[in-house]
């Protein structure tokens, strides 16, 4: 069973009323990969990682988790999750909740794990403290305890750092790239496109329900390019640059192979070149050029 995907959905679908919230949607995430979950407010996210868990039962389509359907209770046992919205007993200390979250998992977690738990979400030192006076960032980083205290394997993540401070998404990151050397899979469903683009090795950008776009960032991005800030721009320069973007002195073309060798040239051909920088689309961009382009074929 390990060597089938940690996450593998085909054909989701799901209707509350007359609104269809899920339509079609299949994917898989791969043993060790980080999949990243985007598209805009309301475009299924949730309702797909609530089918995917066996929160919520879909009209269409099934899940497979861990080797095992997710209809099978055991499929969950290796799964930890942080969802959006969560709420712990205010009485309880962070180590009680760890306990309470180990008893309910059915598995052997010693005191020791549950400490070093904490301390890996930066709560050690208030293992003893009540939630109830935690801030909301630190129930998160509970959660987050919470979620990987039962040793998953698969590890499901909505909205992850919303309440963190710019520290705290820094923690979330390094965590994640840890889980991901243990082949840890992750699922993250998250609005912080720059955090996507950090730990993710692929993208499932969804929009009104459907699959608008998904691939590695590679794939999604595209090539990289190549600015260039030039005067004196003749016709020879023109023909070494090849094929280019121009907006007033600003010369955009495909990354080539030998940079140092374009500038020699375009030098030697009497331009002079002020400015040379690498450049490639951003994520967030890419995700607004898919979400605005041919919106019929996915709206």
């Amino acid at each position: 069973m390990t060597d089938s995907p940690a996450v593998w959905a085909s054909h989701l679908r799901k209707r509350y009323r007359k609104r269809v919230a899920v339509d079609g949607v299949s994917f898989t995430v791969a043993r060790g990969e980080v999949l990243g979950l985007l598209g805009p407010n309301g475009a299924g996210k949730t309702s797909v990682i609530k089918m995917m868990l066996g929160l919520v039962r879909p009209d269409a389509g099934e899940v497979m988790l861990l080797g095992r359907p997710n209809t099978d209770p055991r499929s969950r046992e290796r799964v930890g999750y942080l969802p959006e919205l969560f709420r712990y007993q205010p009485w309880l200390t962070a180590d009680e909740v760890l306990a309470l979250h180990v008893r309910l998992a059915g598995v052997t977690v010693s005191d020791r794990e549950r400490r070093d738990g904490l301390g890996l979400v930066g709560l050690a030192d208030r293992a003893s403290d009540r939630v109830g006076g935690f801030s909301k960032g630190m129930q998160q980083r509970l959660g987050l305890a919470v979620a990987l205290v039962a040793r998953p394997e698969l590890v499901v993540l909505d909205e992850p750092t919303s309440a963190l401070d710019p520290l705290g998404r820094a923690d979330v990151r390094d965590l994640l790239l840890s889980l991901k050397q243990r082949r840890v899979a992750v699922l993250l469903n998250s609005h912080l496109i720059g955090e996507v683009e950090r730990v993710c090795d692929r993208v499932l950008i969804l929009d009104r329900g459907r699959v608008a776009a998904s691939g590695t960032l590679a794939e999604l991005l595209g090539r990289r390019s190549l600015r260039l800030r030039l005067t004196s721009v003749n016709d020879e320069a023109r023909s070494v640059l090849g094929s280019f973007e121009r907006e007033d002195d600003l010369y955009t073309v495909d990354m080539p192979d030998d940079v140092p060798a374009l500038v020699a040239d375009l030098v030697e051909h009497g331009v002079r070149v002020h400015a040379v920088e690498p450049a490639r689309a951003t994520l967030e961009e890419r995700l607004l050029d898919i979400l605005r382009t041919h919106p019929e074929e996915h709206r």
